[in-house]
């Protein structure tokens, strides 16, 4: 996360000051970060926690640290700091010469630094700014709590202030605050509820530190009554050095800085991966919304069952599975085996993997005239003696469609009418009627027995149990060679070849497509079904959705019937409103 977390102090005497801070840096240390790595110069203490790897060699001397700084540079000058400012003082945090901390991710490579400023100039002139808005303007009520502020140019910044106690300070409290600053207004915001939690969980254990520092103190010499006693004299000029005291020194703890930087360097990493782009669909799609309806309609069967005593029915008719795969079983007959084989979660291992597998195994031409049939909406029909082949066949070929579009019956022992099921899977004893065999809305794949061992080159290791078959595709309308066939195939096939695109990318671009002309098909039912354009308007329609070839044409007709029945009944209810009609008059 390109972000700086920074701890900031209200000095009594100057004003709002940066204590310490925590930036990421993707690329090679700051300029000067060199000389403080050489090997041996500094007392290392490495350490590693959730991947990262602290170390305290960081660079030599800031600019901030001493007089060697030139004026140019962006640290603090030396007349601006506390008195003794050569001591840890309430302006101060790490003492002068001291390298400073680093910590290097191993899992991205990136090193959070930490230091008393940014050592660049313009990072250093926003933290600065963040820290007195932090400090002085931008409170909220009370005085201690989080609040967010921010513009384009001095970027966003979540600040909480705090009260740390002291038994020396004015009203026995010192003025701190954390702050978060990034320019991805968006990305802070989201983050709010993350920074609030942990950074608050910082601020709790510094100030119970202290609180126990200042009991202690004020048990062996209270200081209030020391103050009501002694005469009025300005309180600043009380002051002695031990008054203005370090963050160290208020919570009694010597590795403070070491463990802030821990703590700032996990936060950076934490809340960096937590939060990750995902894409926004917006509307559901089609495929969801019809989804949704078949699981309504399925849950209002199941409540009709658990109702009703009346028999079940005769099981001569197998159940058409439309879209998914859904048992039709009721709840007290689920376990029974026949009831329940063509359930996804218990069969064994697909035997197709992907659509790119099917083409390999059933060869090119044959794969491009099943996938012409199936998009086409004509039945496809599988004989084979092993069900869990045909059900394996189905699952990858349903891809292609929209889930209202499938209609299966996954293994039958009498053929069923196209109007039935779009995909048919049959045993091989079952007699096909003659015109279906003949017609050009049908394709059959016969799964035979191979006569050899292997009838192509095996594409995966466990593959041996598709070489003993021999896949026969026919069709009573072959799609020829030459055949420009619809749009969507011809790029399907392209993704498929694309031997760069992984499988999971080809099913993205898959999905994308079906998509792509699932609009087209909203956009042809709500101009011919709805709005009754004449038949010119409509071939117009067509051409401006590169949609006017007939195998096209066939295509957004027969996927007009994936349709959900809530878009279609939104539609219609749409068009008989009285303020519709209106405006289209």
């Amino acid at each position: 996360m390109n972000a700086i977390v920074a701890l900031c102090h209200f000095c009594e005497l100057h004003g709002p000051r940066t204590l310490f801070c925590t930036e990421v840096l993707h690329s090679p240390l700051p300029q000067g970060a060199s000389s403080g790595d050489i090997a041996g110069q500094n007392e290392q203490a490495e350490e590693e926690e959730g991947g990262i790897q602290m170390s305290s060699r960081i660079r030599s001397h800031s600019p901030a640290e001493g007089a060697s700084a030139d004026s140019s540079s962006p640290g603090p000058k030396k007349s601006d700091m506390c008195e003794a400012s050569m001591k840890l003082c309430g302006c101060r945090s790490l003492a002068g010469g001291h390298p400073g901390y680093v910590s290097h991710d191993k899992e991205t490579s990136i090193k959070y630094v930490s230091h008393q400023h940014p050592n660049h100039p313009q990072l250093f002139s926003i933290v600065r700014q963040a820290c007195v808005r932090s400090l002085s303007c931008e409170v909220c009520p009370g005085r201690e709590g989080p609040i967010f502020f921010g513009d384009e140019q001095h970027g966003f910044v979540f600040s909480h202030t705090f009260f740390i106690k002291d038994s020396l300070a004015r009203g026995f409290q010192r003025w701190y605050s954390i702050i978060t600053i990034m320019m991805d207004r968006i990305y802070l915001i989201n983050s709010w509820p993350f920074l609030l939690g942990k950074i608050r969980g910082i601020i709790d254990e510094l100030q119970g530190k202290a609180l126990k520092v200042f009991e202690a103190e004020q048990y062996g010499c209270p200081q209030r009554a020391q103050r009501m006693n002694t005469a009025f004299t300005p309180f600043l000029h009380q002051r002695n050095g031990n008054a203005a005291r370090s963050l160290t020194s208020l919570t009694n703890d010597e590795n403070l800085w070491a463990c802030l930087h821990t703590s700032f360097a996990w936060l950076l990493k934490a809340c960096g991966s937590r939060l990750t782009e995902k894409l926004l669909e917006g509307a559901p799609t089609e495929d969801t919304l019809v989804q949704m309806e078949k699981l309504a309609d399925l849950k209002e069967e199941s409540e009709g069952w658990d109702g009703s005593e009346e028999e079940e029915k005769p099981s001569s008719q197998p159940d058409v599975v439309e879209g998914q795969e859904l048992s039709k079983c009721s709840p007290e007959t689920s376990l029974m085996p026949d009831c329940n084989s063509w359930n996804v979660a218990h069969r064994r291992l697909s035997v197709f993997r992907s659509l790119r597998h099917m083409r390999q195994v059933l060869g090119a031409s044959a794969f491009r005239m099943l996938a012409w049939h199936v998009l086409m909406g004509n039945q496809v029909i599988w004989k084979a003696r092993d069900a869990d082949l045909v059900q394996s066949a189905f699952d990858v070929l349903r891809t292609m469609l929209p889930v209202g579009c499938v209609r299966i019956i996954p293994y039958s022992d009498q053929y069923e009418e196209a109007y039935r099921c779009n995909f048919l899977g049959l045993s091989p004893h079952v007699q096909i009627p003659s015109h279906i065999l003949s017609s050009e809305f049908a394709v059959l794949v016969e799964v035979r027995t191979a006569t050899r061992s292997s009838l192509y080159p095996t594409l995966f290791d466990d593959e041996q149990s598709l070489n003993k078959y021999e896949f026969v595709v026919t069709s009573g309308s072959p799609v020829a060679a030459d055949r420009v066939g619809p749009t969507i195939l011809n790029k399907i096939e392209a993704a498929l070849t694309n031997q760069n695109l992984s499988v999971d990318v080809v099913d993205q671009c898959l999905v994308c497509l079906k998509e792509e002309w699932m609009n087209k098909v909203k956009v042809l039912f709500k101009f011919t079904k709805v709005d009754s354009r004449p038949k010119e308007d409509t071939q117009k329609l067509l051409s401006i959705l590169g949609a006017a070839e007939e195998d096209n044409v066939k295509l957004l007709k027969f996927w007009m019937t994936g349709l959900s029945k809530t878009y279609k009944s939104h539609l219609m209810s749409t068009v008989r409103s009285p303020t519709s009609s209106e405006s289209r008059n």
